[in-house]
């Protein structure tokens, strides 16, 4: 059994870092710190080889990577493919990711849809057929609609991941409409689950590119107080009774308050990390 807590990507988190570092040895510092990430460029582009295998030869060996699928197979682009081109698609995104796999360090491919991706048939024929085009590789599901969260079909929702193996991505958000979905402590894997620490900005979170340039200012800007982690602390250990490895992504970073709130959650679970890369000293360590 695991707990692992890490943040939201190794770029912006401006407290683990000496303002001298360049960028690309950003994440084996982020790896003395914590011991998982998530790959959030992977939802942009398939990333080439190359940046997995150096992302792989940064870390140390326990090492783990939440990577994010491709947006174009979770629908943001909205874009109409034809079959051949899908499959096309999800056979290059794999081969991209193989080195991490090979490497022992995926801990899973996070496919987070759009807040159209409602509940209705069609999308959730699309979730079958994406297991079946990812084969064996874990996945972790994450809605952000809220209609898969509503009665009277929540249970079925839940059976449907239990049934089709994905693992459950649970969410800490704001409650801002349709397009924020309800914290659901259900484990749907046995041997894995995920949650995401959004924060609990209600004015921000419905903002975003398509209408506000600045909008990473604002959505994800929220820090946590010691009672809101301290629920997330029971909740993690009910969770811990149904799935084996719990893993545990802040990104409330539009105020660079994700890392810090990582920290504090790691502290109250009395946790301790072996074989993390070696940390830096500064001047005035002991």
């Amino acid at each position: 059994m695991s707990i692992l807590i890490g943040v939201t990507g190794w770029g912006d988190h401006a407290s683990l870092y000496p303002d001298s570092i360049a960028s690309q040895d950003k994440l084996a510092v982020y790896a003395s710190h914590f011991p998982v990430v998530e790959v959030d460029s992977a939802f942009y582009a398939i990333q080439p080889q190359r940046n997995y295998e150096k992302w792989v030869k940064d870390t140390p060996d326990d090492f783990s990577f939440v990577v994010k699928a491709f947006q174009k197979m979770t629908g943001h682009s909205r874009e109409k493919l034809e079959t051949t081109e899908v499959k096309d698609m999800f056979k290059a995104y794999k081969e991209s990711i193989q080195p991490m796999i090979d490497a022992g360090k995926l801990n899973c491919v996070l496919f987070q849809f759009p807040p159209w991706f409602d509940l209705r048939k069609d999308h959730v024929k699309r979730l079958k057929v994406i297991r079946e085009l990812m084969g064996d590789i874990p996945l972790a599901l994450e809605f952000r609609n809220r209609s898969w969260f509503q009665s009277p079909y929540i249970n079925q929702t839940i059976q449907f991941m239990k049934d089709y193996n994905w693992i459950h991505s649970i969410c800490d958000e704001p409650q801002a409409g349709e397009s924020s979905v309800p914290t659901v402590l259900e484990a749907t894997h046995s041997e894995k689950t995920l949650i995401r620490m959004h924060g609990r900005n209600v004015h921000g979170w419905n903002k975003n590119g398509r209408e506000d340039a600045e909008w990473r200012k604002y959505r994800f800007l929220y820090r946590y107080s010691k009672e809101e982690l301290k629920q997330w602390q029971a909740n993690i250990n009910q969770l811990q009774q149904h799935s084996k490895h719990i893993t545990v992504l802040f990104n409330n970073n539009s105020g660079g308050d994700a890392a810090d709130n990582a920290k504090q959650l790691i502290n109250m679970l009395d946790l301790s990390y072996e074989g993390l890369n070696p940390r830096q000293m500064g001047l005035f360590d002991e």
